[in-house]
């Protein structure tokens, strides 16, 4: 039996949209007050692209629509408690990364902690679709669906994260993919406690995301910052314990997701560390290319929508396919655009 639709999805929505919409003018005098500021002149980053300071820390209203609601919307049990306690951490962590620009050797170790929290919640991948039939159980192995949680969270929380490099594109993406992982937790003919707690989640955070949009799209206010992965986090968990399944989270967010993974490989094959920053990402590509934030984002934007909508029409085997097709097509596309922007630069050699 389906569950209230107006309480589950509008509800949700409506209040963490108002409240985040309300609350990020407050952040930003807030944040101005203690100078956690994006300032160019400083903030030695291959990435930064603005040229004038802005604040930063927009994790800060978007955790706080979250929050309000969640408290209003959600029931307190164990695993909702222990969601918000583990969003919390990264948030401070987040925090502090916007003010005093930490080291991600240690961001990263506290991203881990953050997950463990998660998963010693019970969100866990008890099992995965195969796409060719039947399900692999990963239960039978012990420890092994708490590992591939762990994995998961973290490698989003980070992903994610790179995703914010022109104005609006990070909001509008985790919006999307709310949605769509809402709607999906909704589908299954029997809808259990967490399902519903996932859905109420997943349209709390796109609705706080699209609060926040409002100030970051170009030319943004505010920034979101590391803070931000504390969202990041929550939609992670959240495409758990839907039981959506990993192959739906994954290719709704799949242009971020094989931009992360083509990174994560670049970055070892040159010898560098995965951690090391530079300006390579496909949007810094398409901003070379003489698009603008506001293309970019509203490009991210489309793209993710329409993985979303193929998300909830296709079966397993056919996301599968998606998912393999888009790994060639933003692997070609990022290899083509890196030729074209060497040859415009007189590096490429015939």
């Amino acid at each position: 039996m389906l569950p209230n639709i107006d309480v589950t999805i509008l509800l949700p929505f409506i209040i963490a949209f108002i409240t985040t919409t309300l609350a990020t003018p407050l952040c930003i005098k807030l944040i101005k007050k203690f100078q956690i500021l994006d300032d160019p002149k400083t903030h030695k980053h291959p990435a930064v692209i603005h040229k004038k300071p802005i604040p930063r820390g927009g994790g800060v209203p978007i955790f706080t629509g979250i929050l309000i609601s969640s408290l209003f919307l959600l029931p307190m049990t164990h695993v909702t408690i222990s969601l918000l306690i583990a969003a919390f951490i990264a948030l401070l962590v987040g925090i502090l990364d916007d003010k005093f620009d930490i080291s991600p050797y240690i961001r990263f170790p506290m991203n881990i902690i953050s997950a463990l929290i998660v998963v010693s919640a019970g969100v866990a991948v008890t099992f995965i679709t195969n796409p060719f039939g039947g399900i692999l159980y990963l239960n039978q192995i012990p420890f092994l669906p708490q590992i591939v949680a762990a994995v998961w969270v973290v490698w989003v929380m980070n992903m994610l994260n790179w995703s914010k490099g022109v104005d609006g594109q990070m909001p509008g993406i985790v919006a999307i993919s709310g949605v769509a992982i809402g709607i999906l937790s909704l589908r299954f003919p029997i809808i259990d406690a967490n399902s519903i707690i996932a859905a109420k989640l997943a349209f709390i955070i796109a609705g706080s995301s699209l609060g926040f949009l409002i100030f970051n799209f170009y030319p943004a206010k505010i920034f979101p910052g590391y803070s931000a992965t504390s969202i990041y986090l929550l939609l992670a968990a959240v495409s758990i314990l839907s039981s959506a399944k990993l192959a739906t989270a994954i290719l709704v967010m799949g242009v971020p997701m094989m931009d992360g993974i083509f990174t994560v490989l670049r970055r070892i094959m040159s010898g560098k560390s995965p951690f090391w920053h530079d300006k390579k990402h496909l949007h810094h590509l398409l901003l070379s290319m003489g698009f603008s934030q506001r293309h970019i984002a509203l490009s991210y934007w489309v793209f993710s929508a329409i993985l979303g909508f193929l998300a909830l029409i296709l079966d397993s085997r056919g996301k599968l396919f998606a998912i393999i097709m888009l790994l060639i097509i933003v692997f070609g596309g990022i290899l083509f655009l890196q030729y074209l922007i060497k040859k415009a630069n007189g590096k490429v050699n015939l």
